[in-house]
């Protein structure tokens, strides 16, 4: 036992003679100077990616609304029972979108993707509540922006300010078309 090398030592003693095998590398590697330009042409094809944007909704001008105005949209061929019935509150809400406290631009991107959330789901009556920003240096910013924005939707077939129950003219009722797969099914089941 006296004559034990240690293992660190036997291993060293072991591959004393060991020569690297030499290996023809098969793919040519790039410099760091064309990853640096690889790098920024990703870059700037990320950035114009998102530069078209898919959200068509306009943020030009919008005409400014009073905070107490009543929103109110109906395309025609939308039913006036069915319309009164959006404007009473009398449909289930399946879906709310809260604005509050948040910019113009982030509040375009929420309803953007809010109705394009809905129709994915078959929702067909929603809620947003924007507030009317009474007292405020520009009162009813967002509620301005949503009467601009909701007519540009298709798939909206009405709109109008939410009962007292849901906000007042602080939040607006939408009744959206109803889905592809939704009048599928309700065509199958007619038969």
């Amino acid at each position: 036992m006296a004559n034990k090398i240690p293992d660190d030592n036997l291993f060293l003693q072991q591959m004393q003679n060991v020569k690297p095998i030499k290996v023809d590398p098969k793919v040519a590697l790039a410099s760091a100077h064309q990853d640096k330009t690889n790098t920024e042409k990703r870059r700037q094809v990320a950035i114009a990616e998102l530069a078209k944007d898919k959200n068509f909704l306009s943020g030009e001008y919008i005409e400014p609304l009073a905070p107490l105005a009543i929103l109110e949209f109906k395309r025609d061929g939308v039913q006036l029972g069915v319309y009164r019935n959006l404007r009473l509150g009398k449909y289930q809400i399946d879906a709310r979108l809260d604005l509050h406290h948040m910019t113009v631009e982030q509040a375009r991107a929420a309803v953007f993707q809010f109705i394009k959330d809905c129709m994915t789901y078959g929702i067909r009556c929603a809620l947003i509540a924007h507030g009317k920003s009474e007292g405020r240096e520009q009162p009813a910013q967002l509620k301005s922006c949503i009467a601009h924005w909701l007519p540009q939707f298709d798939n909206v077939l009405a709109f109008h300010s939410a009962q007292p129950r849901h906000g007042a003219s602080g939040a607006t009722y939408i009744l959206l078309r109803k889905s592809d797969k939704k009048n599928d099914k309700n065509n199958n089941d007619e038969r």
